[in-house]
């Protein structure tokens, strides 16, 4: 008996790794060589792809594919039907496997709903990418993302509420967590 949940109509490729606590719902695939953490929640027709890899305790929300390239580090969140790329220049008929560029979601950040990260741009700690988003360059941590192209419009917390600064200062209205704006950048207290 494994210390994981596979649905029965997934399936995990021998050699993929599937940390201890993770469910894995209808219609998935992991392939040989990705690796999940432990006490990840894959939602129902999410592909894996070889040499990717979760950290603890991601949650991908139905229909996501993780393509090789990509990484996610612990805490990650990615909405219904959001999409990685892992091509700049994609061709049908031209041969890209050596190309495939490296994408990070760094701890805590958030993808909402059919956003797309283009490839080679990695998301920031705590970073919120705003549902429907088209992601084309780096994210700041705790940066609030939205548009297409994604532009920064404010900062959010790690606990995902969105702050208010005031003589760049803010102090976090759910969990009190106190930070600093400094050099366009935003630094917890």
């Amino acid at each position: 008996m494994s210390d994981y949940y596979v649905h029965p109509s997934s399936f995990v490729d021998e050699g993929a790794v599937v940390g201890k606590g993770s469910k894995v719902w209808h219609f998935c695939h992991v392939l040989s060589g990705a690796v999940i953490g432990e006490r990840c929640n894959i939602g129902q027709n999410c592909v894996i792809m070889p040499g990717t890899r979760l950290g603890n305790n991601v949650k991908l929300q139905n229909n996501v594919s993780v393509y090789e390239g990509v990484e996610l580090e612990d805490d990650v969140f990615c909405g219904p039907s959001m999409v990685f790329t892992n091509v700049g220049t994609p061709r049908s008929h031209v041969n890209r496997r050596g190309e495939y560029e490296r994408t990070v979601v760094k701890k805590g950040a958030s993808i909402g709903a059919n956003a797309t990260v283009v490839c080679g741009h990695n998301l920031g700690r705590y970073s919120f990418v705003g549902a429907g988003s088209v992601v084309t360059k780096d994210v700041k941590d705790f940066a609030l993302v939205v548009g297409n192209p994604a532009r920064q419009i404010g900062w959010m917390c790690q606990c995902g509420e969105r702050l208010t600064l005031a003589k760049s200062q803010a102090t976090c209205a759910r969990c009190g967590s106190r930070y600093i704006e400094q050099n366009g950048e935003l630094v917890p207290q």
